[in-house]
C-alpha cells in the first residue's frame, strides 16, 4: 500500500515521474513529463535505476563496474535534464536508485508523496512496446498512481500540443 499522495490542496506539487533507461523512447517520456509539469504548475522527476545484477564479480571488478554504472546514470540524467532546461524551461529533479526497476519505481513513488503520475514511452511500433512498458504491463507491476504511456512516434510539437 502506498502512502496517500500529497495533493496541491495540502501544499504539495504534482510531480510527473519519467524513467531514464537508455532506450530511445525514454526521451519522449521525459519531454512529456516536463511539458505536463510546466503546463500544470508541477515538476518533473527523472529516475535512473541501476540494475544490481551487473555487479556479481570479484570485489575490485564490482567496485569499478558500480562506479562506471553510476557515472553512466549521472551522465544520462544530466543530458536529459539539460535538454529539458533548454527546451521546456524547467529544472527537473534527478534521482539514481539501485535495484530491480519495478521495485525501485515503487520505492520512489513511496518516498516522494508528491509524485502523482508515472510517464512511460512506448517503443517504436515495429519493435514492440519497449522493455519498461512490457515490465509494467506484466504481473505484479500495478502502480498506485496513474500511468501515462506516450507513443514514441510523437514529435516535440505534438507533445506540446497535447500538454
Amino acid at each position: 500500500m502506498v502512502s496517500k499522495r500529497l495533493g496541491r490542496e495540502a501544499g504539495g506539487k504534482r510531480k510527473f515521474l519519467a524513467i531514464i533507461d537508455g532506450t530511445p523512447e525514454c526521451g519522449r517520456a521525459a519531454s512529456y513529463a516536463a511539458h505536463r509539469a510546466k503546463a500544470s504548475g508541477g515538476s518533473a522527476v527523472l529516475l535512473y535505476v541501476i540494475e544490481p545484477g551487473d555487479f556479481q564479480h570479484w570485489l575490485g571488478v564490482e567496485k569499478l563496474m558500480r562506479a562506471e554504472a553510476e557515472e553512466e546514470a549521472e551522465n544520462s540524467l544530466a543530458k536529459v535534464a539539460e535538454d529539458l532546461r533548454e527546451i521546456v524551461g524547467i529544472e527537473p529533479e534527478t534521482v539514481i536508485r539501485e535495484g530491480k526497476i519495478i521495485e525501485e519505481i515503487h520505492a520512489q513513488i513511496e518516498a516522494d508523496r508528491e509524485i502523482a503520475i508515472l510517464v512511460l514511452a512506448a517503443g517504436e511500433a515495429g519493435e514492440g512496446p519497449g522493455p519498461l512498458v512490457s515490465a509494467v504491463a506484466g504481473k505484479g507491476a500495478a502502480f498506485p498512481i496513474p500511468v501515462t504511456i506516450v507513443p514514441a512516434s510523437l514529435t516535440d510539437d505534438e507533445i506540446v500540443s497535447l500538454c
